[in-house]
């Protein structure tokens, strides 16, 4: 009786040796060496998942998986997508991550002022995204970094691109003051295109904005240089000077060869640009011009600006540029 009590004792001892080395293996680091992307398909099932980790090296034994999984996880699925699986993960957070859904994030990121025809060459060069799109309309595009997962379509992701326009825009429009200009939402595109090409410093956008204002209010020409542009290049940069026949150039955008805003947008202006022509700033300026440093010199006067391109002039001969 007491050899048999011994052997019982031993037994159990095992039996608990056992399982607290399962429990160990399961929140333990794992094999995986280095980080390592793998792909769940749809309609993958625990087991078919593990397969795929043990040839990856992601875990040892997809049976011992699957087995400690269903005792000591939880019950909820799995879900599929790509996943970045980072080295030594244990089998436990690998299932969590796998029923949390946490898959690997892509992005495309289409900067301010970006045109329509490189927003198309960025959804075309995206990896991972199927399908083709046509050049998206030109302002209908919220600049921002826009997330996928492995096997979207660039047509979901040109969708969300535009839904998140129309959506800003409709709120912005809401937000316009009665200084504005601009009568329209449509209007209000344009003109912050225009706005979005002519200066990057954010606090330069709302006085930019008041110099155009103030001109159309006056029925002068915007004579803004990206619009000259535009029919050339689609947007893209022009890589040189503008031609004096270019400027002479009558179309729907040469906004020095015609007075009010052009036909269209001449690229997809962000959100900052948008309010700034929904709320430009009081200014009775009607001219600016660049001051050197990367912003701009503006004049309520053609006298103050001839003299504020004088000294532009000057720069940029001081520089070996003219």
């Amino acid at each position: 009786m007491r050899k048999l009590g011994c052997l019982g004792f031993v037994a159990a001892l095992g039996i608990i040796a056992t399982l607290f080395l399962l429990v160990q293996s399961w929140g333990g680091a794992g094999p995986l060496e280095k980080n390592t992307t793998v792909l769940v398909p749809r309609g993958s099932s625990l087991a078919g998942a593990a397969d795929e980790f043990e040839r990856a090296g992601i875990i040892n034994s997809a049976t011992r998986f699957t087995l400690l999984a269903r005792v000591l996880g939880s019950d909820e699925p799995i879900r599929a997508g790509e996943y970045r699986i980072p080295a030594g993960l244990s089998q436990s957070d690998l299932l969590k991550l796998l029923q949390g859904g946490r898959t690997l994030q892509r992005f495309v990121t289409v900067p301010e002022g970006f045109p329509s025809v490189m927003v198309h060459d960025a959804l075309m060069k995206a990896p991972e995204l199927g399908g083709k799109v046509a050049v998206p309309a030109e302002g209908s595009v919220l600049p921002d970094s826009y997330s996928y997962e492995r096997g979207g379509t660039r047509a979901e992701v040109l969708a969300r691109m535009q839904r998140a326009m129309d959506r800003y825009l409709e709120e912005a429009w809401k937000r316009r003051k009665p200084t504005t200009v601009v009568t329209s939402p449509r209007e209000a595109i344009i003109l912050a295109s225009i706005v979005e090409k002519e200066t990057s410093k954010p606090s330069e956008r709302r006085t930019v904005a008041a110099v155009y204002s103030n001109r159309l209010r006056a029925g002068m020409p915007l004579q803004a240089d990206p619009t000259v542009i535009y029919p050339v290049t689609k947007g893209r940069p022009l890589g040189r000077r503008i031609l004096r026949s270019e400027l002479q150039t009558r179309n729907g955008y040469n906004t020095y060869a015609r007075a009010g805003l052009p036909e269209g947008p001449i690229a997809n202006p962000g959100r900052e640009s948008i309010d700034a022509v929904l709320d430009p700033a009081q200014s009775s300026a009607l001219y600016f011009v660049a001051d050197g440093t990367g912003g701009h010199v503006f004049a309520d006067t053609l006298e103050q600006h001839n003299a504020n391109v004088a000294k532009w002039y000057a720069i940029r001969r001081a520089r070996g540029e003219m």
